[in-house]
């Protein structure tokens, strides 16, 4: 194993720069991801179509216990295994399901569930993600019983309910932002020479996989994404608004839902808020990946990011205190 690089610590800001009066890309997007159902395993995509709350499809639907509260990894690590598939037209530009299209789930020593796109006629009340509580559409006992003999205890499968709900990000950070059930922010953004430069010090590697982040680039220096307060993609800009602080759900090898130590057991030796940001609060949290917010979606625009798009980063702050405000 490696020992920990100090230059880890500090990253270069990985910002465009000008040459010839040209931009020179940062990065580019190497992998593209959306998770339909929370917890669940993501679609890798080659481009994504952009929604007022991320990705289309992202975190649109959540498993739920007796008590209405979203069923994650943190509690349920078999949620790992379950795999999702949507129609293959169903993230290109204007498609909309009909009564033959489904989202199609799979989980080891399960029956095939299909669950309709059309809009379910039932609710169900008192749902809760965090902090927000409302009502969402409920997809119906055959999916409730999949899920309760899955995980084996009381569950239902409920949709967001745009047409009645709004769940904001935090003030805080992102106001006038809104997502559907993701834990705070419409996109993660992870760099993969941040993810090369974990690996160096683990025992065994771990893949991206294990830390769900909406978009992967590629080319810039390790952790420089931290940074990065302004991005430009295609013709979409993003803005960082606050690092990821993580949870257990690292630690879940997504391949056979088991746990272990790593990679937290090391992050916190250089990625925590007391290495990071010693004169801050969240000293005990650990962090790796930016979250962030698309600022001009517009109609008659193709709002939609591709593989292999340029990064090109318009704004970066210039210590780690300032990631955090």
């Amino acid at each position: 194993m490696s020992s920990i690089n100090p230059c880890h610590l500090s990253p270069p800001f990985g910002d465009s720069r000008s040459r010839m009066g040209e931009e020179v890309a940062a990065a580019k997007v190497k992998s593209i991801f959306v998770y339909p159902i929370k917890s669940c395993r993501g679609i890798s995509l080659s481009e994504a179509p952009l929604s007022s709350t991320g990705f289309r499809w992202d975190r649109q639907w959540v498993v739920v216990n007796s008590k209405g509260r979203a069923c994650t990894q943190r509690v349920d690590p078999k949620l790992a295994l379950v795999e999702v598939e949507l129609p293959e037209n169903a993230f290109s530009m204007g498609w909309k399901p009909n009564k033959s299209s489904h989202l199609v789930i799979r989980a080891p020593e399960m029956d095939e569930l299909k669950v309709s796109l059309c809009t379910p006629p039932q609710t169900c009340d008192g749902v809760s993600v965090w902090e927000w509580s409302g009502s969402a559409l409920d997809e119906g006992q055959e999916a409730s019983e999949w899920f309760t003999h899955y995980l084996g205890k009381p569950s239902r499968l409920v949709r967001f309910n745009q047409d009645s709900e709004i769940r904001p990000v935090d003030p805080d950070y992102a106001p006038g932002h809104k997502v559907m059930f993701s834990d705070g922010y419409p996109f993660l953004l992870v760099s993969k020479g941040s993810l090369d430069s974990l690996n160096e010090l683990l025992a065994e590697p771990v893949p991206i996989n294990r830390f769900r982040p909406n978009i992967l680039v590629d080319g810039c220096e390790p952790f420089s994404e931290d940074l990065w307060k302004e991005i430009q993609i295609g013709n979409l800009t993003f803005h960082g608004v606050k690092l990821c602080s993580r949870c257990k759900v690292p630690t879940i090898n997504q391949e056979n839902a088991l746990s272990a130590s790593e990679p937290t057991e090391t992050l916190v030796k250089f990625r925590s808020g007391k290495v990071l940001i010693p004169s801050r609060k969240g000293q005990g949290k650990v962090y790796f990946g930016q979250n962030m917010v698309c600022e001009d979606l517009h109609e008659g625009k193709e709002n939609l990011i591709r593989l292999e798009d340029p990064v090109y980063v318009m704004r970066v702050v210039t210590s780690y205190d300032d990631t955090l405000t």
